[in-house]
């Protein structure tokens, strides 16, 4: 016989006793169950104890459910529509104009209901309700309230004005239909204390029918005593050594939490156990210990269920309306498009088409926002017409210019996702049919509210409404479960995990909110912290009491700072070591983790890759960025240039250094295509050309970011340099020839191509020059060692050039950076370097991951070489 059933054993018996005139016809009297769960036992107990054949059972029921049979007589105010009408006076007021008036509509209702069930009476109609309030008003009007508090007080008494029933009413007015009709007996399960209301309730029941309560803290006065400022130790309560019922494994983080819990879950599986509950207190570890276990094929039930705001199925609703909010800012965009919900009528190869396309096609226009801009882009590209044609049609019923009713918004959602065939993919999903439902039943319940809203406001009241809302998973059958403390009230299972029992979880207790604290609900005269807690206290020892397999997990480190486990856990831990010299620590899991990761694969340590390239891989032709790769890294060459690993451009949504170098680029091709000899013209009118040549090219740029002023002020304090030191230029003798020509040069195994800046001649002297926005001494160390750099070098090659240097622009000065060795050598030996490293890779020789700490710290190719964890 479990634990748990010399306690159902002793109810049965008492009921029994009281009842044999009747037997074997018990429905004359009710038994309030704290859940469904535990009727079974009772029935299996009074069947116990009957020894009968047959025996017809009492009405076993929860008081909720209970309740329902009484019929309300008036309207019932949904919760939506109390919480649009206080929103409204609230913004209205003005009282907190900064404040998060959605969420303190929330906090302020859940205190409105408080205070409704700690009224004195059970008024059983609106005419005794309304008494009642006026009662406990006038009672604390003249009462000493702090602010926040008469403020709550105030708008609870204005609230409850009308005719129309809250939920809260609404169950007070059941509660006292149920006192008023009673007739026949009343037995009571319980292990915590009961809020206001349903005590009052009983009292009321008790004056007309006998009541009889079973708290589980006083028929088990060993564990009822506990944890309390006047416990004892475990041998003054009578209370054996525990460690063959309950454990505590510490944990050294999240993952080894997890991976322990998941494995005692196997372990009690596997020793036959088919009732294993997880009381998870926190559910961070609760989402990856479920992870782990389903990789080993284990399905978990979860009896307490998600809101909808973590679910992917929201997910997609606040990717949509932040695309909408943001005019489609890319990055909005794609996340949207990339659910598996958006456009389901379409087939899934076309509708992965599109959005690569699209994707590949802002990247490489890098246009950041605006679903028109992106759609002219698109015109090439058929495939991208209905996809765009949709997001537009969609974007058109959600006007964000307008205000609109609640109602009115979520009507307009709803064709929206229509259109854009996501409620097709919601229908798909069970947790998608539930969210199509709410949605469309908010919208009926809001039909009558005439309050406006603008678009933030109700895409706010959305997100807290999803917030709000559960979905529970009915269609998993599984022995395992995840359930909450309140939810054990009286249940034995075969097994039980509390997880996450550290002292941030339990007592996890819930409080009027970060507006209305402690200090608001003493002086309302509410239930506090404190008496969240000591009810979660209770609820843990019953827990204790009924059940004799018990793990309790938690982790002693958090982020690198110590953990502190619970406190009543704590305690009962410190008592059991004071007592019996055993802090109950579980040391076997260890052992089990430890056989685990011997069983798992262990990959071999990363070396210095040196890949060959098959010769049909290598590329024909290499471009003069390509050849410094494959100097600074031959790795990085196979990666960048061969297996093509390249990242995807981000869509530039700023100004960056190499903008402000392409834009000098065009501003002096421009220039020097219309002053080919800038000293035949005097300095103002170069000066005044070359300014307004740049006040063309940066002009795009002017209007997509204000810091392209701040580029363009950079370059112009460089103008009148540039000038001087052209004319200097052709003072010497150099004339300009060429800007930006490219060139594409045969070098027998690999072709080289390129484009040079610039061009100039002297007679028969030609000079190749490549403009940098850099300083003159990081262009001297460029230069430092012949080879390391092939820019210059190959220019040269391409144009058959016996000079070749670098202009320097920067910081309002224009030097001529020029390499130290013999030009034309240099450029030969590039190009047969070149030919001969090309060779050797088209042969098969090897490309080392040879690049030195100044390549690798800017190289993105270096988590693929994995430089760092070479042996």
């Amino acid at each position: 016989m479990s634990v748990s059933d010399d306690f159902f054993d002793r109810i049965a018996r008492r009921i029994l006793t009281a009842h044999a005139s009747s037997l074997p016809d018990l429905r004359g009297i009710t038994v309030l169950l704290p859940n469904f769960h535990v009727a079974q036992p009772l029935a299996r107990a009074l069947m116990r104890g009957a020894q009968r054949p047959a025996l017809l059972l009492p009405q076993m029921v929860t008081l909720n459910d209970w309740a329902q049979n009484i019929v309300p007589d008036a309207l019932v105010v949904s919760d939506s529509q109390r919480s649009a009408l206080l929103y409204q006076q609230l913004r209205d007021k003005k009282w907190f104009e900064n404040a998060d008036l959605w969420s303190m509509t929330q906090e302020l209702l859940a205190l409105f209901d408080e205070l409704t069930y700690s009224l004195a009476d059970l008024p059983g109609n609106a005419e005794e309700f309304a008494a009642a309030v006026q009662k406990a008003y006038q009672a604390r009007q003249n009462s000493t309230l702090q602010l926040e508090a008469r403020l709550v007080f105030e708008l609870w008494h204005a609230m409850q004005s009308g005719a129309e029933l809250d939920a809260a009413r609404v169950y007070q007015s059941r509660l006292a239909g149920l006192a008023g009709q009673a007739a026949q007996p009343l037995y009571v399960l319980r292990t915590s204390d009961w809020n206001a209301l349903e005590q009052r309730f009983l009292d009321e029941y008790a004056e007309r029918a006998a009541v009889v309560v079973f708290d589980l803290r006083e028929m088990d006065t060993q564990w009822g005593g506990l944890l309390r400022a006047t416990s004892n130790g475990l041998r003054e309560q009578s209370i054996p050594a525990l460690g063959d019922r309950l454990h505590f494994f510490a944990a050294t983080s999240l993952e080894q939490e997890a991976r322990a819990a998941a494995m005692q879950v196997r372990l009690w599986l596997q020793a036959g156990k088919r009732d294993i509950a997880i009381v998870a207190q926190d559910r961070v570890v609760a989402r990856r210990m479920r992870a782990l276990l389903e990789r080993a094929e284990i399905l978990v039930a979860d009896e307490t269920g998600w809101t909808f705001a973590t679910l992917s199925v929201s997910t997609v609703l606040d990717r949509w309306l932040s695309a909408l909010q943001s005019d489609f800012y890319h990055q909005d965009l794609l996340d949207l498009l990339k659910s598996p919900f958006i456009f389901a009528d379409m087939a899934a190869g076309e509708r992965k088409s599109a959005v690569y396309q699209l994707e590949q096609l802002l990247r490489k226009q890098g246009v950041v926002a605006g679903l028109e801009k992106f759609s002219a882009l698109a015109e090439s590209e058929l495939v991208l017409h209905q996809p765009l044609a949709r997001l537009r049609q969609a974007a058109a019923l959600l006007e964000q210019n307008k205000k609109k009713t609640l109602a009115e918004w979520l009507d307009a959602l709803r064709e929206s996702l229509q259109v854009l065939g996501i409620d097709k993919g919601l229908q798909q999903d069970d947790a998608g049919l539930q969210l199509l439902g709410a949605l469309q039943h908010w919208q009926q319940e809001l039909a009558a509210d005439a309050g406006r809203y603008r678009f933030a406001e109700w895409r706010r009241w959305l997100a807290q409404q999803l917030d709000t809302e559960t979905f529970r998973d009915s269609s998993i059958d599984s022995p395992v479960r995840f359930t909450h403390l309140a939810a054990t009230r009286w249940r034995a299972f075969d097994a039980v995990l509390l997880l996450g029992c550290d002292a941030d979880h339990l007592p996890g207790v819930s409080d009027g909110g970060r507006w209305f604290n402690d200090a608001v609900r003493a002086a309302l005269n509410l239930p506090t912290r404190a008496t969240h807690a000591a009810r979660q206290r209770d609820d843990l020892l019953a827990l204790l009491a009924l059940n004799d397999s018990v793990l309790v997990t938690w982790q002693k480190d958090r982020n690198g700072e110590a953990g502190l486990l619970s406190p009543y856990l704590e305690m009962l831990r410190d008592l059991h070591e004071l007592t019996y010299g055993d802090d109950l620590t579980e040391s076997g899991l260890h052992a089990w983790l430890a056989a685990e990761d011997a069983h798992s694969v262990e990959l071999p340590a990363a070396t210095q890759p040196a890949p060959a390239a098959a010769a049909d891989l290598v590329p024909p032709s290499v471009s003069i960025s390509g050849y410094n790769s494959l100097v600074a890294c031959p790795y990085q060459f196979h990666a960048r240039h061969i297996l093509r690993l390249n990242e995807l451009d981000e869509v530039q949504e700023v100004i960056e250094k190499r903008d402000y170098g392409e834009r000098v680029h065009k501003i002096l091709q421009r220039f020097h295509g219309r002053y080919p000899l800038a000293s035949e013209h005097p300095d103002d009118e170069l000066q005044t050309a070359l300014r307004q040549i740049s006040e063309d090219v940066f002009a795009d740029l002017l209007q997509q970011d204000f810091e392209a002023r701040a580029w363009l002020a950079r370059w112009f304090k460089s103008l009148f340099a540039y000038i001087e030191w052209q004319k200097q230029n052709e003072a010497q003798g150099w004339r300009h020839a060429e800007s930006e020509s490219a060139f594409d040069w045969d070098l027998e195994v690999v072709r080289l191509r390129g484009r040079i800046d610039r061009l100039d001649v002297n007679g028969e002297a030609k000079r190749v020059l490549d403009y940098k926005t850099q300083s003159e001494q990081v262009l001297r160390n460029k230069l430092r060692e012949p080879g390391e750099d092939v820019q210059l070098a190959c220019y040269a090659y391409a144009h058959e050039a016996a000079d070749a240097a670098f202009v320097s622009i920067e910081n309002g000065k224009v030097k001529l950076v020029e390499p130290k060795h013999d030009v034309p050598l240099l450029a030969q030996l590039n190009a047969e370097r070149l030919v001969n490293v090309m060779g050797a890779i088209r042969g098969g020789a090897g490309l080392v991951a040879n690049g030195i700490d100044a390549v690798c710290g800017y190289c993105e190719m270096r988590g693929v070489c994995r430089k760092g964890e070479w042996l």
